[in-house]
């Protein structure tokens, strides 16, 4: 299902309820959809699921429905509050979850069978696609490539050298389950949905965008785009996998990366002839009409330096420390962490 988190079944979803089980989450990283990569980041598992517990709890106060129950600690079948489990000193690298269907989603002669995986799916069922939310447009966005500013309704003839601040949110609509994303249109998103509504979705998102932004802000972080999953039960959609961390979204600091894109722009720099036949292989497998790209990839990432996984550790469990409010990882201070990041 992932490839930096492990998935528990503890109960199994039905047609008619719902499953219970949980994310293990790991030390482990993922760039450019490549999958494990060949090094982990100390502790940043724990502050994954950290953040993103924190953000689930956030989220229920705001009425906002989700798939989250608690946290467990290591040694423990019991399912706790965040702020239990952090009063007992330990931070938590197990989430539990309510859990949904999760049909096949078949892949035949160049395409995806969505009907299918909704025959499969009757009334419980995790929703294929991402719902993704922008409050900036960074100058690598992809949104430049596909989009024209005046598509949403910016006063420019064309896109700016510099990063576009965003008066209002704009959401999109990608694949989740395909071996590379495509973005959607709206009625291609409505259809795959299934019974889900794409209005209900939208307005989700925009709830969960406005809550983490304003999280972000009092920890002085811009939160800069993300995403959000969902699941489909009883005619609900719940806010599913996990929201809000430096995995799912981007955030940043005084202009600095405080995100997964920092090891992503390291890759970028150090390694360019994978990123390189990761990008080949990707359009080699879009001509030839087959899901495995990586099967067609020539070259591989080679580990990280153990300074520079380091620096990546601080800045994972700095910025936990700061967005939640405490002290929960021995980490430098955001500014020193933020600092150390630039320099790679």
């Amino acid at each position: 299902m992932t490839s930096v988190k492990e998935f528990r079944v503890d109960e199994p979803a039905t047609a008619e309820g719902l499953g219970r089980g949980a994310f293990v989450f790991t030390d482990d990283y993922s760039v450019f959809d490549w999958g494990k990569m060949p090094d982990q980041i100390p502790d940043k598992g724990a502050s994954l699921c950290t953040m993103g517990a924190y953000n689930f709890q956030l989220l229920e106060e705001n009425h906002v429905p989700t798939h989250y129950e608690g946290v467990r600690l290591p040694d423990s079948d019991e399912v706790r509050d965040l702020g239990e489990a952090l009063s007992a000193d330990a931070a938590p690298e197990e989430m539990v979850i309510e859990l949904t269907q999760v049909p096949d989603l078949p892949f035949e002669d160049g395409s995806y069978d969505y009907d299918a995986y909704h025959a499969g799916a009757d009334e419980n069922y995790l929703i294929p696609l991402e719902i993704v939310f922008r409050n900036r447009v960074g100058v690598g966005s992809s949104l430049r490539s596909r989009t024209e500013p005046a598509d949403h309704g910016l006063d420019y003839d064309t896109w700016p050298e510099e990063v576009v601040d965003l008066d209002e949110p704009i959401v999109e609509f990608s694949t989740k389950y395909e071996e590379q994303d495509r973005y959607l249109d709206r009625e291609a998103a409505d259809r795959i949905a299934g019974a889900a509504s794409i209005d209900r979705l939208e307005e989700l998102a925009r709830a969960v965008n406005h809550i983490v932004t304003e999280q972000a802000a009092e920890a002085n972080l811009i939160h800069e785009d993300g995403k959000i999953e969902c699941l489909y039960y009883d005619g609900e959609i719940r806010v599913a996998d996990v929201v809000g961390t430096f995995d799912e979204n981007r955030f940043s600091y005084e202009g600095q990366q405080v995100s997964k894109e920092v090891i992503r722009q390291y890759h970028k720099r150090t390694q360019p002839e994978w990123v390189e036949a990761v990008g080949e292989a990707k359009n080699e497998a879009d001509v030839e009409g087959v899901a495995d790209w990586k099967a067609l990839c020539d070259e591989s990432p080679e580990p990280l330096d153990d300074d520079v996984i380091k620096v990546a550790r601080d800045l994972y469990c700095a910025g936990t420390n700061a967005y939640v409010g405490g002290d929960v990882f021995d980490a430098p201070s955001l500014d020193n962490a933020v600092d150390a990041a630039s320099e790679l």
